[in-house]
Order: structure tokens, then sequence, then C-alpha cells
């Protein structure tokens, strides 16, 4: 059975995303002989053609595309490991990686982890900013530990535990036409240009199908990735949007209104997911414990 490593992989990576094995050879700094002859004897092992050689470059076979989806993910885990296992040799002994939406990195998650770290000083946290839909995917595969995101998100493949919720206010300038209002509905602000966040954002997701059950549109004058670049685009009276009103508080130097949603959703929880509960590393238990004490 042909057992694959690493170089082997990360070639034929190359092969494909270069379409030339003369590309992919001058980017690994591997001469191009090698390159075709490691191709050849995984072809060979494998008993399946991989590469459609033509006249202009080769691409991948059916088999290739396969090859090529496992090997992106197999790469993926070496580097997770490599990068996991280098931490012990500057002395962490336990190491969490966490993926999260940006409302809780913006709303709490720093200070949780700051202080999981004051009582645990041999470990570590890496953190990485994901939208929801992409944290549960990264916890399915495998890529993190634990993940936080909204719970209207599908998350079907982990385990999911609720968590903290926020709040959902309109955020408009003091001169805006909504700004005196007390509370408003999100029906409402369908009439008025909005600043949204990143188009694959689970809010975004949730405030169109909003709109669209009652045969409207949310207009879009600019989509923006963080909380912060939404608030000044508010500043300027660009637009209004929906933010957590946790998430706005952290902005005070903005001259900007939060008027709380009535809509019922606009109370939202967030969720942990995990792959299994007890296959966890001690570390990571030990974090999500800290996580669940503090939600409380």
């Amino acid at each position: 059975m042909w057992q694959p490593d690493p170089t082997s992989l990360r070639l034929f990576i190359a092969i494909c995303e270069e379409g030339s094995i003369a590309r992919a050879s001058e980017r690994e700094g591997i001469a191009a002989a090698a390159v075709s002859r490691r191709i050849s004897d995984m072809e060979s092992a494998l008993g399946t053609s991989l590469l459609s050689r033509r006249a202009r470059g080769v691409t991948a076979t059916p088999a290739g595309e396969i090859l090529l989806r496992h090997a992106r993910h197999l790469m993926q885990s070496v580097e997770v490991l490599q990068s996991d296992l280098s931490e012990f040799s500057s002395g962490v002994r336990g190491l969490v990686r966490v993926l999260a939406n940006v409302s809780s990195i913006v709303e709490f998650l720093p200070d949780e982890i700051a202080a999981f770290l004051q009582s645990n000083t041999k470990m570590n946290v890496v953190l990485e900013e994901r939208v929801s839909a992409e944290v549960v995917r990264g916890i399915a595969d495998g890529i993190a530990d634990i993940g936080i995101c909204r719970d209207f998100v599908g998350a079907s493949e982990v385990q999911t535990l609720p968590y903290r919720s926020d709040h959902f206010a309109v955020v408009v300038h003091s001169a805006h036409e909504l700004a005196e209002a007390d509370v408003i509905s999100f029906a409402e602000t369908l009439s008025y240009e909005q600043i949204g966040l990143s188009v694959n954002a689970a809010l975004n997701a949730l405030m169109r199908r909003v709109a669209a059950e009652r045969n409207r549109q949310v207009r879009y004058r600019a989509n923006v990735s963080t909380f912060d670049a939404a608030c000044r685009l508010v500043q300027l009276n660009l637009g209004l949007a929906v933010l957590p009103v946790e998430a706005v508080a952290k902005y005070g130097p903005y001259d900007l209104r939060a008027i709380p949603l009535s809509d019922e959703w606009a109370t939202r929880q967030f969720v942990i997911c995990v792959r299994h509960q007890d296959q966890m590393t001690i570390a990571a238990r030990r974090f999500l414990d800290h996580l669940l004490r503090s939600k409380d």
C-alpha cells in the first residue's frame, strides 16, 4: 500500500496550483526531473493517473482531484502539528486552539483567555478569528479544539454547548432620522441604507432571511470586516448598522446612538463548539470548563 510522505504531497499540491511541473519545481526548489519521478512513483504505487499532461501544462485527473483535497487537509494537519509541538520547546505544557467569531472576540473572549492564562501559566491559547460558519467547519475538520459562534449557524456535525448571550441594536449617527427612537423593529430599518459586516457573516444571512420574510431586501451601502469600521462609517452618517450593544459599548469615542431592537431574534446566544468532549486534551478540557464557569 502506498504510504504518503509530506514532500510528495507538497510537490503534488504545487503542481496542481501552478499547472506545470516546471513551475512547481522552481517554486519548491527541486529539480523538475526529481519532481516528475516522484509523481510517476505515486501513480505507479496507486495504479492510476493523477495528472493529465498537455502541451501547455498539467491538470489533475478525477483521482488527482481526490488526492489534492486530502493532501491539502493532511498538509494543514502537519503544519498544525509542527506548530503545536514547537510550543513545547519554549516551555508551554499545554496548547488550546480556539476559533471564534468577531462578536465574541470584541465582547468578552480576550478577557476570558487572559483570566485562564493567569491561573494556567504552563498553557497557551492560540486564537483565530473566523465567521461563525467557518468556526463550525474548522471544529468539524479538527483544525481547532474549541469554537465560539452564533447559535443560528447549523452545527449538526459538532457538539454545541449554550454559552453567553448578547443583544442587537440599531446603531445610528445622532443626526439620523431614527436617532430619537427609544426602541425600533428591524422592519423599520429596511427603508434606510445599512452598513453590513463581511458578506459571509452569520448576522448578514439572518438579516437577509428576516427581510425576505417581509418581502423586503436589506440595502447595503458598504460591507466591512470589523465593528470598528462599521462604527466609523455610521459616525460619518453613511448608513445605519445592526450590531451587538455589548460590542458598540467598546467604541465610546464615536458620536453614536444604539437603539434596542424589539424583534424576538434580537437577543442572540453564543454556543461553544467541540468535536467530542470525551476526546479533548487536558488543556482544552480545562479551558472549556473555564469558559462554562465564567458564563454564569
